[in-house]
């Protein structure tokens, strides 16, 4: 709507600029077309000079102001238009930060199995902070749990209990982000593939152009906060 608005002013000043130029061309012409002054007394051709003299100098005060207005429409246009993109990215971004959108980009594709046990909430809890100390920017596990700030760890007989959800082996941890930093923070010495090798098990890394992360992280419910009344 603020678009349209703007768009119909700028061809409303538009509009008023030509026709004032409109008006100076008429009266220039008819100036050229007024008949012979050679009647007319010296005082009042005077006169008349200066009144024409006055018009034209008013009409391009007035094609100054509207030209003027013309501009700061579009500058006010193309402003408002840049902070709603700026506003638009920076909602985007806090969005993807706390889960509640998907998200896509290059990264990589983890692969845990383990015997039976072997891979505890401490172990990915391990991993997920190495990921986040090597840039990762999204993370998701098994496709259904999306990891971050509030999600939590706890071990349980089935498997990994995160954030409420119960994972099972093999675990899977997708991670957007650079692929080769990412990478290496896997498998560098004292790493999670070996700790998890060391625990019988084995750590696959595949590096993908792209990945799509669907899963989106529950809203906490507030304990304290309620909405305000008007």
């Amino acid at each position: 709507m603020r678009d349209q608005l703007g768009r119909r002013s700028s061809w409303i000043v538009a509009l008023l600029v030509g026709l004032l130029a409109f008006t100076m061309t008429v009266q220039w012409r008819q100036d050229d077309e007024t008949d012979d002054f050679s009647g007319v007394r010296g005082v009042e051709l005077a006169e008349l000079l200066k009144s024409l003299d006055a018009t034209n100098t008013r009409l391009s005060q007035q094609i100054d102001t509207l030209r003027a207005s013309r501009d700061d429409l579009r500058d006010s246009n193309e402003s408002t238009a840049e902070a709603r993109k700026a506003a638009v990215e920076r909602a985007n971004a806090l969005a993807i930060l706390a889960g509640t959108v998907g998200a896509e980009g290059e990264g990589i594709e983890i692969t845990i199995t383990a015997p039976p046990g072997a891979v505890t909430a401490s172990v990915l809890l391990d991993a997920v902070q190495e990921m986040r100390d090597a840039g990762a920017e999204v993370i998701s596990l098994n496709g259904v749990a999306r990891v971050v700030a509030q999600t939590w760890f706890l071990d349980d007989d089935a498997g990994v209990r995160v954030s409420g959800r119960v994972l099972k082996p093999p675990y899977v941890m997708e991670v957007i982000g650079d692929p080769d930093t990412l990478a290496d923070a896997v498998t560098f010495r004292g790493g999670l593939a070996d700790r998890v090798e060391g625990r019988g098990g084995e750590v696959g890394v595949e590096k993908r152009q792209r990945i799509r992360v669907t899963a989106v992280a529950d809203a906490p419910e507030p304990q304290y906060a309620r909405p305000a009344n008007d």
